[in-house]
């Protein structure tokens, strides 16, 4: 008969057995199901979707450049499919270390500086696992087209802006006022959805191409984007793109959603008095933003300030983008309701991230609800976009019109008289043509044709027209 001390190691054993099985059981219950790949200006992201949460470990090595990510607590769930092309990487393979821990070895074509975490699940995704792969700085080069590697994103569904009145050539030294647009989201961040599939981040990105080409068609206007494609950037890694493009304004663009399908109408935001005085405390206690240029272009460091007076020049500052920011928000929104129901009839105020720059004056458009199907549709449309980029573009000339920044070629010719006349709008009589109305205000039909989207000469009873002034100049 089994002793009492041997039938408790017996026990003892079995219950460890039994534990062991447990633990190794929830370890490697999470599974790698799929690996999606975006490429930025200076880095490629890989995004693993996961069933659950894991450890993970990154680590490189050379000759020849790999990057080995150690998956604890992980199987594979399906093949690491992805489209390299135009990205550091030349292959990708895994194999299960043990039954619980999967490590995957990235091929480089050139090293690359490695940075990675984890996200816990949101409304979109599950856990996942995101590993930046940054360019060294002598590698770095100008983005290519990014390709999704998992699905494909699916595509949202132009004429030169003809002068009413040739402009002289901008004397020497004259500087463009730089807009820079910033399309919402991106990468593995698509922002709200629409009923058929629309995803934010790619109708808002169609828009901000769109905008850019307008502006870039007026002359005195220089227009950047924050992200070229279909690429994730921090909130406030967008407003730092703007800092050092030198932006004279930043313009967000989005497309709400709701709760309610029955929501729709467009909006404009300008920073929050709240979210400015919390944003004046942060730039105070961070010491690396204190050293930073405050001004724009900027000619004024808080680094060789006492704190007092850091705070009142960043309160100045803060205060004079704000005033400015509400002021070419109203403009847009006034052009904005032209083209599309508003859904507030005055500018709103938020603490949005991106509106938080204390130098530079910063508006966010919601450009319409997606999650409404009827908006949705328009906001997919061309037609609709280039109304929508049109009348974001007349508003910021308007305010530019009126407030150049020194230096600017549109102070210059505000400040020599060359500015004869700005935009105006025109409503259609019983009776009148676009001949008729062209002679009117001296302009060519061609160019009421274009600064109006128009397809024919064909008008409608009570149809708002913009007539272009003479800011309106193509660049030559």
């Amino acid at each position: 008969m089994m002793g009492l001390g041997m039938r408790f190691r017996a026990l003892v054993a079995a219950v460890g057995v039994l534990f062991l099985a447990v633990t190794v059981d929830a370890v490697a219950d999470s599974k790698v199901n799929s690996v999606r790949l975006w490429r930025a200006p200076d880095n490629t992201r890989l995004v693993f979707d996961l069933t659950g949460p894991v450890q993970h470990s990154v680590f490189t090595l050379t000759a020849p450049d790999r990057l080995v990510i150690d998956i604890n607590g992980a199987t594979l769930g399906a093949p690491l499919n992805v489209n390299t092309s135009n990205t550091p990487i030349t292959a990708m393979r895994s194999a299960q270390r043990t039954p619980t821990d999967l490590r995957v070895v990235i091929d480089l074509k050139k090293a690359v500086t490695p940075k990675s975490f984890s996200l816990a699940p949101n409304a979109q995704y599950g856990n996942r696992l995101v590993v930046d792969l940054f360019d060294n700085a002598a590698d770095a080069a100008p983005p290519p087209a990014p390709t999704p590697s998992v699905a494909t994103v699916p595509a949202v569904p132009v004429t030169p802006v003809e002068p009413a009145i040739k402009l002289p050539p901008a004397p020497a030294g004259k500087r463009d006022i730089i807009v820079v647009i910033d399309a919402g989201h991106g990468g593995e961040d698509p922002g709200a959805s629409g009923s058929r599939g629309q995803r934010e981040k790619d109708v808002v990105l169609q828009i901000a191409r769109e905008l850019q080409r307008q502006i870039n068609g007026m002359k005195g206007f220089r227009a950047e984007l924050t992200r070229t494609g279909d690429y994730f950037i921090p909130l406030r890694g967008r407003t730092e793109i703007a800092r050092k493009k030198g932006a004279d304004l930043f313009v967000s663009i989005h497309a709400d959603a709701a709760p309610s399908a029955a929501a729709f109408g467009a909006s404009v935001f300008a920073l929050s008095d709240r979210g400015a005085t919390s944003e004046t405390a942060r730039w105070l206690a961070d010491s690396e933003n204190r050293s930073d240029l405050i001004g724009g272009a900027g000619n004024v460091s808080l680094d060789d300030k006492d704190r007092m007076l850091a705070g009142v020049l960043l309160d100045l500052s803060m205060t004079a983008s704000l005033t400015s920011s509400l002021n070419v928000g109203q403009k847009v929104l006034s052009n904005i309701g032209r083209v599309t129901p508003l859904h507030k009839q005055r500018v709103e105020q938020a603490g949005f991230m991106v509106l938080k720059s204390p130098d530079i004056p910063s508006i966010l458009v919601e450009t319409g609800f997606i999650s409404n199907a009827n908006e949705a549709s328009k906001l997919a449309a061309s037609s609709h976009q280039q109304a929508l980029a049109r009348s974001i573009s007349s508003g910021v000339r308007q305010f530019f019109q009126q407030n150049p920044p020194p230096g600017t070629y549109i102070a210059w010719l505000r400040d020599s008289g060359k500015i004869v006349q700005g935009p105006r709008d025109h409503r259609v009589n019983p009776g009148e043509t676009l001949a008729m109305i062209a002679v009117r205000y001296q302009v060519s039909p061609a160019t009421l044709r274009s600064a109006n989207n128009l397809s024919s000469d064909e008008l409608k009873i009570g149809q708002h027209l913009t007539i272009p002034g003479t800011e309106l100049a193509a660049k030559e």
